[in-house]
C-alpha cells in the first residue's frame, strides 16, 4: 500500500507538465479543476480497491493472469480480456508492481479519459451551460458512478481512456492524428464493435454536419469511416461470437443465450425479453431508480440516473428538433453513436449490475448532446437579446431626430 501511495504522488507530479500544456493552449481550461479531478478519481481507485477486498472482482483476476499465466508479453496480445492482461503484464513482470500499484496505473488511465473529455467539451462549447445556476460541466465530470467503474484494472478504465482520447483527437484531427489513432487502437482492442459504431457515427455525422467544409472533405471523412467499419466487420463479428456468413440468425440466437445468462447470473436480473425497444432503452439508460436498486451501489447509482433522466428530458422540446437539423457534425456523431450502441447493448444486457457498469462507456455521448443543445439555446437567447437592444437603440435615435 505504501508503494501505491508513493506512485500516486509520482503520477500527480508527472501529470502537471501535460496539464499545464493543455491549459496554455486553451485559456478556458481550469488547471485547478483537473487537479481536483485527479485526486477525486484516485479516491475512487481506493474505493474500488476496498470493494475488491470484500467482493469478487475481475481486477484481481486480470492481475493474476498478467503475473502468472502468460509465458511472454506478446502471448497476451489479442482483443478483449487478453489486451487488459497485456497492458498489466509489463507493470507486474518488468517493474514488479504489486496489485495495488497496478491498480493505480489503470486508475491513472481512467483519469486521462476524463481530462480528454473535459478538453473536448471545452473546445466544442461556446458558453457555460447551467442547471439551477450551477455549471453543468463540473457536475458531469464528477459523477461518482463514472469514476467507480473507470478506476481499476479492467476494460472500463482502458476503453474510457480510448474513447476520451479519440474524441479529443477528433476535435482537431489534422493536429491530433496521433491521439486519434491511439484512441482508436485502445477502443478496438477492448471492444471492436464500439469502434465500428463510432466510425460509422463519425462518417454520417460529418456528412450531415452544417460546418463550412468542402463537400469532398466531408465525403472523404465519411468514406474513411465506412471503409474502416467494413474492413473491421469480420473481425468484430468473430470477436462477438457470431457467424459472419449468417449474421442475423446467429445474432438472435446468441443474444437470447447471453440475455438468459446475464438475467440469472445475479439477483439483479430483469426480464427484458418481453420489453418493447423504448422500454429496453429506458432500462439501459435510467435504471435502477430507487425502487428496483439491487444493492447499496444500485441505490447510489439511482441518484445519478435521476440526473441522467432529467437532462435527457431537456431534449424533449420543439426547438431541439430545429437544433439537431443545424447541429455541428460532432453533435450528430455523438447522438448516432449513443443511440446505436445503446440499441445493440439492450439486446444483450438483462442484469442491472452489468448495465450500471457498461453504460458508463457511452453516457458522455448523450451528455454532450444535452450540453451542446443548452449551449446553443444560450447563444440564441443572447442573439435575441442583442436584437432587442439594437431595436431599442434605433427607436431612441428616431425619437431624438424628432
Amino acid at each position: 500500500m505504501i508503494g501505491a501511495l508513493i506512485l500516486v504522488c509520482c503520477l500527480f507530479v508527472a501529470s502537471q507538465p501535460i496539464i499545464n500544456k493543455l491549459a496554455a493552449k486553451n485559456k478556458k481550461i481550469q488547471v485547478k479543476l483537473i487537479r481536483n479531478l485527479f485526486w477525486y478519481h484516485m479516491f475512487f481507485g481506493l474505493v474500488y480497491y476496498t470493494y475488491t477486498l470484500f467482493n469478487r472482482s475481475d481486477a484481481i483476476r486480470y492481475y493474476q493472469m498478467a503475473s502468472n499465466h502468460w509465458g511472454s508479453w506478446h502471448d497476451a496480445f489479442f482483443t478483449g480480456t487478453g489486451f487488459i492482461e497485456w497492458l498489466a503484464y509489463p507493470w507486474a513482470n518488468f517493474l514488479f508492481f504489486n496489485f495495488e500499484m497496478s491498480m493505480v496505473v489503470f486508475t491513472w488511465m481512467g483519469f486521462w479519459g476524463f481530462v480528454c473529455f473535459y478538453v473536448f467539451f471545452k473546445e466544442q462549447l461556446r458558453t457555460t451551460p447551467r442547471l439551477f445556476g450551477y455549471d453543468l460541466l463540473p457536475l458531469i465530470l464528477f459523477l461518482p458512478n463514472m469514476h467507480f467503474w473507470t478506476a481499476s484494472i479492467g476494460k472500463g478504465a482502458v476503453i474510457f481512456f480510448g474513447i476520451g482520447m479519440f474524441m479529443y483527437g477528433l476535435s482537431a484531427p489534422s493536429k491530433r492524428w496521433a491521439a486519434l489513432a491511439a484512441g482508436g487502437f485502445f477502443i478496438y482492442m477492448v471492444r471492436p464493435h464500439i469502434l465500428i459504431a463510432i466510425l460509422l457515427g463519425m462518417g454520417v455525422g460529418y456528412v450531415l454536419g452544417r460546418e463550412k467544409t468542402a463537400l469532398y472533405k466531408k465525403y472523404l471523412v465519411a468514406a474513411v469511416g465506412i471503409v474502416l467499419s467494413f474492413y473491421l466487420y469480420s473481425d468484430v463479428i468473430n470477436y462477438l461470437g457470431y457467424d459472419p456468413e449468417n449474421f442475423i440468425e446467429s445474432f438472435e440466437d446468441q443474444n437470447v443465450h447471453i440475455a438468459r445468462e446475464l438475467q440469472y447470473s445475479a439477483g439483479s436480473g430483469v426480464n427484458m425479453g418481453g420489453y418493447s425497444l423504448p422500454m429496453k432503452l429506458f432500462t439501459f439508460w435510467f435504471r435502477p431508480l430507487f425502487v428496483d436498486s439491487p444493492n447499496v451501489l444500485g441505490l447510489a447509482v439511482s441518484f445519478e440516473n435521476v440526473l441522467y433522466l432529467f437532462l435527457f428530458l431537456t431534449l424533449f422540446r420543439k426547438d431541439f428538433l430545429r437544433y439537431i437539423v443545424i447541429a455541428p457534425a460532432m453533435v450528430k456523431m455523438a447522438g448516432l453513436v449513443f443511440v446505436s450502441v445503446s440499441i445493440s447493448m439492450t439486446y444483450m444486457m438483462s442484469n442491472l449490475g452489468i448495465i450500471i457498469r457498461q453504460k458508463s462507456q457511452i453516457m458522455y455521448f448523450m451528455l454532450f448532446v444535452v450540453l451542446a443543445f443548452l449551449d446553443w439555446k444560450k447563444v440564441e437567447a443572447y442573439k435575441q437579446y442583442l436584437v432587442k437592444v439594437r431595436r431599442l437603440q434605433v427607436k431612441k435615435e428616431k425619437l431624438k431626430s424628432i
